[in-house]
């Protein structure tokens, strides 16, 4: 047998293999579906929607884009009992493909002419679980902007790049196309306040939605 043939059939088999695997089933056509206006309450606990306070506004272009790749989006702005502000967005697509990172913050914020000061992994504690998270400082001018944020893939929580791949991985080699969301938070002063104040807005939050709802939002959590 030639060095080509056996070339061609390696090639032939790959291609049947890449094919065989090519994940198919999405996960969102089944269970209940997804809506983010009903399932995020406009009050709850000390909280309540402030109309007059617009979250960060997005290029027309760059909205194309989003509305594109995602199925749906979710921004609004909280304020509490202590006139404590937290600008929530959700984005939420029934297929996690690599097209989903663009509405990452460290890629969107600069598309809006913001500097990234920093940027770190944490832990959030939810009352449910403690889950992976991103610290971010956005500036502009003289506005601070600290972010906390997280993507959820099918029920596992990823926010660095490599645990994303390996989740998505996993669900490929069943065949399955997960779903997911991300969900960032942020508020405007200091860090060293507005990380407490968004924690405990996620906390209750939380709190707020039935079981199911509250796995979508932060998939199956670390007890």
């Amino acid at each position: 047998m030639s060095r080509n043939y056996v070339l061609l059939i390696l090639m032939l088999l790959s291609a049947i293999l890449g094919f065989m695997l090519k994940p198919t089933d999405h996960i969102a056509v089944h269970g209940p579906k997804i809506d983010l206006e009903k399932m995020i309450p406009e009050n709850f606990g000390e909280w309540k929607i402030d109309k007059s306070v617009a979250p960060i506004q997005v290029d027309p272009q760059r909205l194309k884009l989003l509305k594109t790749i995602y199925s749906q989006t979710l921004s609004r702005t909280y304020v509490n009992t202590h006139g404590e502000f937290v600008m929530l967005s959700i984005a939420y697509g029934g297929d996690q493909s690599d097209s989903m990172q663009v509405h990452k913050p460290e890629i969107c914020y600069p598309a809006q002419g913001f500097q990234m000061l920093d940027i770190q992994i944490g832990s959030l504690s939810t009352g449910y679980g403690d889950i992976p998270v991103k610290r971010m400082l956005a500036r502009m001018g003289n506005r601070l902007e600290p972010i906390t944020y997280w993507i959820t893939i099918g029920d596992t929580v990823a926010v660095n790049s490599l645990k994303w791949k390996l989740a998505q991985l996993k669900y490929g080699l069943t065949g399955k196309v997960p779903d997911g969301l991300i969900f960032r938070v942020s508020s405007i002063g200091a860090p060293s306040d507005a990380y407490p104040i968004q924690d405990e807005f996620v906390k209750t939050l939380l709190k707020s939605v039935n079981t199911n709802q509250r796995e979508r939002l932060i998939g199956k959590a670390t007890l």
